[in-house]
């Protein structure tokens, strides 16, 4: 009779501790897929709000030491198709003289390498951007040139840690490992706001763990009823640099043509567009 006792009380036992297992495989499944899911409505918010999109940006490059040099520039974006698919984009530099006239080109694909261009007037020559640099300096500045038309998706695994609030706002923390190791950082931790998704702080570890870059939506306005990051920064904590990047004359859905986005435009700007 104690034989049979103990042995129902082993079978409670053993099936306890199965359901747990299969309870914690369950939340770990939806985790990431709710973290997954929350990049994408990010990355609809951030980088694919309006069909098409006009900006003046001004970047403001500042040293360690305090130092400070300006790019002011145009940036036109547009969508070929819904949220995650192609896009191109467009900058052309108005200031300083050394760069004034320079222009640079993306199309995004989903599901391969973009392709980047850039026009040097003072040589004529439009010159590729190769995929390997796509994590190199944007123009002497802290962000990359991946950072100005975003990362694909699938690139990442997505993980949901928690939930925490930033600043007095409801985030979403997801931590983001790239898929193949050609990222100089081993994963990046992204602080979404539960109102519109958009990213406001996002923090890179290299590839030792050590934090040593720092991104921060610093201002956002409603603008066509688009949220939108119109100051944000970029620091890297290992050289103590900082680029200050602020948008304005913001417009979205200005009717830009599909022709704008090509090499003869590289070399002549669409001074429609571009004042």
């Amino acid at each position: 009779m104690k034989g049979y006792v103990f042995s129902r009380l082993m079978l409670r036992i053993v099936k306890a501790v199965c359901l747990i297992i299969m309870l914690s495989l369950s939340v770990a499944i939806v985790y990431a897929q709710d973290g997954r899911e929350i990049m994408k409505k990010s990355e609809e918010a951030f980088l694919y709000a309006g069909k098409d999109f006009r900006v003046r940006v001004t970047m403001k490059l500042i040293s360690s030491s305090g130092k400070t040099r300006l790019r002011e520039l145009t940036m036109l974006r547009r969508n070929s198709s819904g949220s995650g698919g192609e896009q191109k984009y467009y900058i052309y530099f108005h200031r300083p003289a050394d760069v004034k006239g320079m222009t640079f080109m993306v199309y995004k694909y989903p599901d391969r390498d973009d392709d980047r261009w850039l026009f040097i007037p003072a040589l004529n020559m439009v010159r590729r951007v190769a995929a390997q640099d796509r994590a190199s300096s944007f123009v002497g500045s802290d962000f990359t040139y991946e950072d100005i038309s975003g990362r694909d998706i699938d690139e990442d695994r997505h993980e949901l840690l928690r939930e925490e609030n930033l600043n007095g706002v409801d985030c979403f923390v997801i931590k983001s490992r790239p898929v193949n190791a050609d990222m100089p950082y081993s994963y990046r931790l992204s602080w979404i706001s539960k109102k519109n998704y958009l990213p406001l702080k996002i923090e890179y570890y290299d590839l030792s763990g050590t934090l040593y870059k720092v991104f921060t939506a610093d201002e956002i306005k409603d603008i066509n009823g688009f949220p939108t990051v119109v100051k944000r920064t970029m620091r890297n904590l290992q050289s103590g640099h900082k680029t200050e990047v602020t948008f304005e004359e913001v417009k979205y859905n200005v009717g830009l043509k599909d022709s704008i986005f090509s090499e003869r435009y590289l070399r002549r700007p669409p001074r429609k567009y571009i004042r």
